[in-house]
């Protein structure tokens, strides 16, 4: 999820524009930890997946802190998001990655902090990074009692919704069973309830997070614990089948576009900006981004209705961290960069940027107004967790899921066959 995170939110201002993004270049990495000068140097280096359409949160902070500190020189080595995994990982192995890396919470991923800390990559912070931990990650972040990852946000990962099309069909359902009514209400009408990407497996396996977030982890915050305890299975969990199987009802009751099986991300964007859907499965700072390229249209971030009687639950959590190369030879200035973001001014200067939630302040927070407010409750009683894959032991888990999924809705796979391929990823 947190690639797709980026990876959509890196695609959405220029997929009304044009059709792919296959012209982003790999930037060098001259200024590498490797070729840093000495340990009280100002100067440093820092890397981050980026898309060349989109404003990157993470170089403007950094230009920002430059603005501040006139003495400091950053150099930013962005990365195309496809392939920064790779090359961030490559580049720890080599001894010459940036002094300052973007990092994920979790195991799940190539930029993940865990097993990127296991492999000695990784320099413990201090206790600026330790007090923006999220309540309930600390697991996520480090373990032993050390941090390797600086909170820079919380992402919500929910539906983004064209708040006028939302008007358009009537009211957003209140229910599971109402949002069957209208799928096939909005079916009738040449328009669609859902904008999915169906050949995008990150997008369908968001889905289906999303569809278990009411069905799993509203009844059970621990399941993923439980999970790695031995003590539930996937194919086990009426939870998880029923998330599953409502794919197929989803499909059934016309929720979905036309084509909505062989779709590409570029639906979504010119559904939701065009109203021809009412929602997306998408994580909510894409809500900025879709405003940005579709001028004048509202958008909002809404939960996924869970089932009569049931309660409504979204996830939130730290999906992006600054790191330090454990090998960078400007450790001292890597450091000072990340006490000044570590600033209640700073992380809410990078939240408004990105469309996200500030990650520290949250109690503060204004919801009403603006993209949260229909999630606001939600996240001040506390009725969220972070995204279930930050936890799981390593991708092949969502891979499973995500391509699973895939297989539900074109009718090649049951549910019960993707659940037990899920846990036979976990390994």
């Amino acid at each position: 999820m947190t690639q797709h995170r980026r990876s959509l939110a890196l695609k959405v201002a220029g997929a009304l524009a044009v059709p792919t993004l296959a012209a982003l270049a790999l930037t060098g990495c001259s200024s590498s930890a490797e070729s840093a000068s000495s340990s009280g140097s100002k100067e440093f280096s820092l890397s981050f997946a980026t898309s060349n359409t989109i404003e990157s949160p993470f170089q403007k902070l950094g230009e920002d802190y430059m603005k501040a500190h006139p003495d400091v020189k950053i150099t930013f080595n962005p990365q195309p998001n496809d392939s920064y995994d790779q090359t961030l990982r490559t580049q720890l192995q080599a001894g010459n990655a940036s002094d300052v890396v973007v990092t994920t919470p979790g195991s799940g991923q190539g930029r993940s902090i865990l097993p990127l800390a296991e492999a000695g990559f990784l320099e413990p912070l201090d206790d600026a990074a330790r007090k923006l931990l999220p309540a309930g990650s600390d697991s996520t972040f480090g373990k032993d009692g050390k941090v390797y990852g600086q909170a820079t946000e919380i992402t919500v990962a929910a539906l983004v919704s064209n708040e006028a099309a939302v008007k358009a069909a009537g009211q957003f359902p209140a229910d599971f069973a109402a949002l069957e009514d209208q799928c096939k209400t909005l079916e009738s009408s040449g328009k669609s309830l859902f904008a999915i990407a169906g050949s995008a497996p990150p997008n369908t396996g968001l889905m289906a997070m999303s569809l278990a977030a009411t069905r799993v982890y509203a009844e059970d915050p621990k399941w993923n614990d439980k999970r790695a305890a031995k003590e539930v299975t996937f194919a086990g969990s009426d939870g998880w089948k029923s998330a599953l199987e409502a794919v197929n009802t989803l499909k059934d009751a016309g929720c979905f576009q036309k084509g909505a099986a062989g779709a590409g991300f570029d639906a979504i964007t010119k559904g939701l900006a065009g109203g021809t859907a009412v929602a997306g499965f998408i994580p909510a700072p894409s809500w900025k981004q879709l405003a940005s390229a579709a001028s004048g249209t509202d958008f909002a971030v809404r939960a996924l209705p869970a089932d009569k009687g049931g309660k409504d639950y979204v996830y939130a959590s730290a999906n992006y961290a600054f790191s330090v190369n454990a090998a960078s030879k400007n450790k001292e200035a890597a450091k000072a960069f990340l006490d000044w973001a570590a600033e209640p001014e700073q992380t809410k200067a990078f939240a408004e940027i990105d469309g996200a939630l500030p990650v520290s302040g949250l109690d503060k927070y204004d919801f009403e107004g603006g993209a949260y407010k229909n999630v606001g409750e939600l996240i001040k009683n506390g009725n969220y967790s972070p995204l279930p894959n930050i936890q799981w032991p390593n991708s092949a888990v969502y891979d499973a899921l995500a391509t699973g999924v895939q297989g539900i809705i074109t009718g090649q796979k049951s549910p019960d066959q993707v659940l037990q391929a899920m846990d036979a990823a976990w390994g």
